[in-house]
């Protein structure tokens, strides 16, 4: 006579993903590296391989954000977001994100362009805002046609914006609107409309100074008739 016994045990799902998430993360940026090697190795006559190349470099930065995104989210969740502000240099940390998509950019011939003063400072976690940047810009290379204008400046309400601008279609009208919800009300199923943008708003309104807090905005137009995004860090 046999028996069986049905064996349970109390898993938190949400933790065994996010450790999951972070094992793929840190494999896909092993992988981001073997691509760039492989880049600099190929023949400049060589532009089919050289943009396939490029391509999978695209994509496989588009996933490790979405990864972050996804890490990040998590850490919010249990109220324990990283936010560590410190003083930095905002063209440094411009140029720093725009160089990490240099393979695309220069196998695509998208013009980026940065406007910031050399001496620009401001107070925030570079971290975070690296990663919305990043983000930002990845779209704007995709939705774009060739040119990208990242610009940083401060007002007199005493905030510092950065924004980028592209010359493609603009955005639709759906994301125009989802981008002035308030984060409760964000539905993260939406695809372009979901997760990236509420992560950037959740980076936004996590830098805050006394009773004024950081905001993100979307229209269309600007210098280059496409796009354009504006984080404001108080």
């Amino acid at each position: 006579m046999s028996s069986s016994k049905q064996v349970t045990s109390s898993i938190d799902f949400s933790s065994v993903l996010a450790a999951a998430v972070h094992d793929m993360k840190n494999s896909l940026f092993l992988l981001i590296q073997s691509i760039e090697t492989l880049s600099d190795s190929l023949s400049p006559q060589n532009t089919e391989a050289r943009e396939q190349v490029a391509s999978v470099h695209y994509e496989a930065s588009r996933l490790n954000t979405n990864l972050v995104q996804i890490l990040s989210l998590y850490r919010a969740e249990l109220e324990s977001l990283p936010i560590t502000v410190d003083e930095s240099f905002v063209k440094d940390l411009v140029e720093d994100v725009v160089g990490s998509n240099a393979l695309y950019v220069s196998q695509k011939n998208i013009e980026i362009t940065v406007d910031a003063e050399e001496d620009l400072s401001w107070y925030l976690d570079s971290e975070l805002i690296y990663l919305l940047l990043n983000d930002v810009i990845i779209n704007a290379m995709r939705y774009g046609t060739s040119k990208i204008l990242v610009s940083a400046h401060t007002d007199e309400d005493e905030f510092m914006t950065l924004r980028v601008e592209d010359d493609g279609s603009g955005y639709p009208e759906a994301m125009l609107s989802k981008s002035h919800d308030a984060l409760c009300d964000f539905e993260l199923s939406q695809g372009r409309t979901g997760l990236g943008l509420f992560f950037a708003k959740l980076i936004a309104n996590a830098h805050s100074q006394g009773d004024r807090i950081g905001s993100i905005t979307l229209y269309n137009g600007g210098s280059l008739g496409g796009s354009v995004f504006e984080v404001k860090i108080p």
